[in-house]
């Protein structure tokens, strides 16, 4: 360590920008774009930087940076579970995209608590955040006049909306959900169970469109809608899988996501259950290990990898003051036909 960032360090408390330059002997603004990651900068510089910095213990204080340069580089993500994969491969995929446009991700896990989201949200906007994306659309009067009031770019995603205003990437859970109930009735099925567990906007979308593909067949029966209020998981499906068979004696189940779907595949031996030729079963998201199970499980394959990076693109062009072609973006889904349907 040279004299200069000796005495800076003690004059200051801590190490500089600056310092890092004039030790990797680079301009400051080098430094600073460097360690954004920046495309641009020559990769003998970005190591160079990157070396000094390592060898001098220096961190960058991203308040510090928002100050300079009048705007954040951070992105406020909220997201109901870390759990869940569907969440985790949407998150991945938007932190991948902001970083390489050097922004950082601050993650806010809301539990499907409109209160927890609202808190959440309270603390992340005191970060001052470039941008924010957030869940859907179901949430406290309170939250959304925080977003409006923050003037914060903000995306939403898992589900669309042609509301003016609002900017949201998705896809349409209701005609999903429909597309699954038409295939196991092309299947020959009449009955069939819905089975769902957490209950929050997406889960009643595909509920809805359940419905309405058995209201148009002239086979709708509420008495087959099985609703859960607690978190889904693999017990809970096995579960309900042996209420429902047991009770309702159903032709088809159609589980509202993979989790459930999975357990009751599992315990299906175990109750002397044959799927597909006893009851048909399918989940929803196309979760990983749905293909490898015994019999291998029908599902809906989601767009989350996709979602997330179109959402990060989205919020990059309106944090950036750029035109969008279009605030709804609506991704393809796909019907996934395996083994137990």
């Amino acid at each position: 360590m040279t004299d200069a960032i000796r005495r800076s360090r003690r004059s200051s408390g801590r190490l500089t920008l600056e310092d890092v330059a004039r030790a990797a002997g680079v301009s400051p603004i080098t430094v600073s774009r460097a360690l954004r990651g920046e495309r641009s900068v020559d990769p003998v510089l970005v190591e160079r930087v990157r070396e000094a910095a390592a060898r001098l213990g220096y961190v960058p204080d991203p308040a510090a940076r928002a100050l300079a340069s009048q705007r954040s580089t951070h992105v406020a993500v909220l997201i109901p579970l870390l759990t869940n994969t569907l969440f985790v491969d949407l998150l991945e995929a938007v932190q991948r995209t902001l970083r390489a446009q050097g922004f950082q991700t601050l993650i806010g896990v809301t539990h499907y608590d409109p209160r927890e989201e609202e808190q959440l949200l309270r603390e992340q906007l005191m970060h001052r955040p470039a941008g924010l994306i957030v869940t859907g659309f179901e949430r406290s009067e309170e939250t959304r006049a925080l977003i409006q009031a923050s003037r914060v770019p903000c995306v939403h995603v898992m589900e669309t909306s042609r509301a003016p205003g609002v900017h949201c990437v998705g896809f349409s859970q209701q005609d999903a959900g429909q597309a699954l109930t038409e295939h196991l009735l092309a299947r020959g099925a009449r009955r069939i169970a819905y089975a769902a567990a957490q209950l929050d906007a997406r889960v009643m979308q595909r509920a809805e469109g359940y419905r309405r593909a058995l209201q148009a067949a002239g086979c709708y029966d509420p008495a087959l809608e099985f609703l859960r209020p607690e978190p889904s998981s693999f017990a809970l499906g096995a579960q309900m899988f042996g209420r429902i068979v047991a009770e309702a004696k159903p032709d088809a189940i159609f589980f509202c996501n993979d989790d459930l779907a999975q357990g009751a595949l599992m315990a299906a031996p175990r109750l002397g259950i044959s799927v597909p030729r006893d009851v048909a079963v399918a989940g929803f998201n196309d979760l990983p290990g749905s293909d490898q199970l015994l019999p291998s499980l029908t599902s809906v394959r989601t767009p989350r990898r996709e979602i997330g990076e179109e959402a990060a693109h989205m919020l990059l062009q309106l944090m950036r003051g750029e035109a969008i072609s279009t605030s709804c973006v609506e991704l393809a889904w796909s019907v996934v036909t395996r083994e137990s349907s």
